[in-house]
């Protein structure tokens, strides 16, 4: 089965996906990195109103075979977490774009938006 990526998406290289408005960001986990990652069973979500900058560890994903941290994609402050995945972690796996978003951003820095992946080219990082 092949693994889905959206075109109205942006990307980086460690398989997170962002869904840019006006101001904010959704991000998420791509359907490729939970299917390398396997059966989710924890989600640790970072506190809404914290500032990361890119690169900042932004939450940690555990699975049955491994504890992953994801990182922020581009800088913000956190307006949302997803806190269905407190109680129902394996919903990144069953909806990786849609119901298993992790976090969103209100985008602080837009330049940063110009370094992320478009679908085309994050299916040569796979």
């Amino acid at each position: 089965m092949s693994e889905e990526v959206r075109d109205d998406l942006k990307y980086t290289e460690t398989h997170e996906w962002l869904k840019i408005t006006d101001t904010a960001a959704q991000i998420g986990i791509t359907d490729h990195a939970q299917s390398e990652l396997t059966d989710i069973v924890f989600v640790e979500l970072p506190e809404v109103g914290k500032e990361v900058k890119k690169g900042d560890e932004l939450c940690v994903v555990e699975s049955v075979k491994s504890v992953s941290e994801i990182y922020a994609p581009i800088s913000g402050r956190i307006s949302r977490v997803n806190e269905k995945l407190e109680d129902s972690p394996e919903t990144i796996n069953e909806s990786p774009y849609d119901d298993g978003w992790l976090v969103e951003l209100e985008i602080t820095d837009n330049s940063e938006i110009n370094t992320l992946l478009d679908a085309d080219s994050y299916k040569k990082t796979m």
